[in-house]
């Protein structure tokens, strides 16, 4: 969100009516994954950003640090994860009250391995990308992209997953091609990725997507990505297309909204685990949440949660 992402600095995590709304604590679900995905589409290697390094320097060893983020979660024995009730299949609420999705599994695994319980948030994607969390939540597993602007407020550990951002547009609009979109409107998650690309903000460091918007087209927002295409359900024409990660996008097609992909990913997102700069130092949580990503690779883990629910394996960096 965007991937999410679901930024804007965006992220990316996407992606109406109110989503995200601030929400307390909620006990972490046990695995409720269905049993397959519809596969995301994947970008074209040239696409792959040039360098997916972490985006946050952390220390040397994931031994705690006094006062510091993961010293207090394990004194705590918790950890508040932020998360999206409206943006599958990375994480979405369900009628019984507990959380699903790609994301909800890596939070829950991250969570396991640290040796503490996991409890929710919900709060606006907004003010999580901002940063200045105020303790309400120690980190965001929320398929949040990597960007500059982000690294001035928030650590961010390895990418544990890589998405392309996906253009869509409304059945309605019998819009088939991205140059039919110029001097449309397009529709994305607010403080996203998403809409910064399409107003020309975005900034992935040293990667810049070649594709650019479509000629004269003008971007507008909702509260989560998801929130685009289910505005096309409720009747709502006032923009055309839709910009999210190529798996929301895949899930929104899935679920039978009306909607039709457009084009190739017109860019490509590495997205990370993010945790407040302001808060208590995160630099020792990063060092042990990179460790537990390794592991989690290593052993299979990280693919299999990947495969599960996009039907396809996004952990690995385009090309490599």
């Amino acid at each position: 969100m965007s991937l999410r992402g679901r930024l804007s600095l965006l992220g990316a995590t996407a992606v109406l009516f109110a989503a995200c709304s601030s929400g307390g604590s909620t006990p972490a679900p046990a695995s409720q994954a269905p049993a397959s995905q519809a596969p995301a589409s994947q970008a074209p290697a040239s696409q792959a950003p040039a360098s997916q390094a972490p985006a946050s320097e952390a220390a040397a060893s994931a031994a705690p640090i006094a006062g510091g983020l993961l010293d207090k979660v394990l004194k705590a024995g918790t950890i508040k994860m932020s998360t999206d009730p409206q943006y599958p299949p990375q994480s979405s609420l369900k009628s019984d009250g507990t959380y699903e999705g790609f994301d909800i599994d890596v939070g829950n695994e991250i969570a396991k391995r640290l040796g503490v319980k996991l409890a929710y948030e919900t709060p606006d994607w907004n003010l999580i990308t901002a940063g200045s969390w105020g303790g309400r939540w120690d980190f965001s597993v929320g398929s949040m992209t990597i960007t500059t602007p982000r690294e001035k407020v928030l650590a961010f550990s390895k990418p544990y997953y890589y998405t392309p951002a996906q253009i869509a547009a409304s059945k309605a609009s019998g819009i088939t091609t991205l140059d039919g979109l110029a001097g449309k409107v397009i529709c994305a998650g607010e403080a996203t990725t998403y809409y910064d690309w399409l107003t020309g903000a975005l900034d992935l460091g040293s990667y810049t997507p070649t594709t650019k918007p479509p000629a004269g087209s003008t971007a507008t927002t909702l509260s989560t990505d998801r929130l685009c295409a289910e505005a096309w359900k409720a009747g709502r024409n006032d923009f055309q297309g839709w910009l999210s990660s190529s798996t929301t996008v895949e899930q929104a097609v899935k679920d039978g909204l009306p909607l039709v992909k457009v084009g190739d990913p017109v860019y490509f997102e590495p997205l990370g685990v993010a945790f407040d700069k302001s808060g208590p130092d995160p630099s020792d949580m990063v060092t042990r949440v990179n460790e537990i990503l390794d592991e989690m690779r290593a052993d299979g883990t990280l693919k299999g949660f990947a495969v599960k629910w996009f039907g396809t394996d996004l952990t690995v960096a385009p090309g490599g």
